[in-house]
């Protein structure tokens, strides 16, 4: 199989949060660097603000380079048409329709074939010590990794 056949057979997610800083973010490189035969992996926000430093330096931790991904919003997102869209925290869920499954109608927002809801710690809203914030960017990163293994592994 060529190249391109390969990449035309690769399924299109897209991970939503709210800022698209760190869930979304984590959730994007991990199906990139888990599965980069498969899945074609984006990310985006209800508003864009940045990349969380500390979620770069969980993903760094693991061996996974994020550091070159932006926040963007899921209006960039509006001419695409995505195999699956995933919300992974609750406010982005009750923002939907973030993500319209309706393929047919032009919309301004990015549209699935499938939008599913798993919700995720918001590790950025911890409290505590800088070392005790970034057990919290660790242990949410683990439960994306286990959860994108389970989900996208079979």
């Amino acid at each position: 199989m060529t190249s391109i056949a390969r990449d035309l057979d690769k399924k299109k997610v897209l991970f939503l949060c709210t800022h698209n800083s760190a869930r979304s973010q984590m959730a994007e490189g991990l199906l990139r660097a888990m599965y980069p035969d498969r899945y074609e992996a984006y990310s985006a926000g209800v508003v864009a603000t940045s990349v969380d430093p500390r979620a770069v330096a969980v993903m760094k931790e693991i061996g996974i380079d994020i550091s070159g991904q932006r926040s963007k919003s899921a209006g960039e997102f509006q001419d695409t048409i995505f195999d699956l869209a995933v919300t992974v925290c609750d406010r982005t869920k009750q923002a939907c329709p973030i993500c319209s499954t309706d393929l047919k109608i032009p919309s301004k927002s990015p549209r699935a074939r499938k939008v599913i809801h798993r919700s995720f710690e918001d590790p950025a809203a911890a409290a505590g010590s800088e070392g005790e914030k970034l057990q919290v960017f660790r242990q949410v990163r683990d439960e994306i990794k286990d959860w994108i293994f389970q989900t996208f592994g079979g």
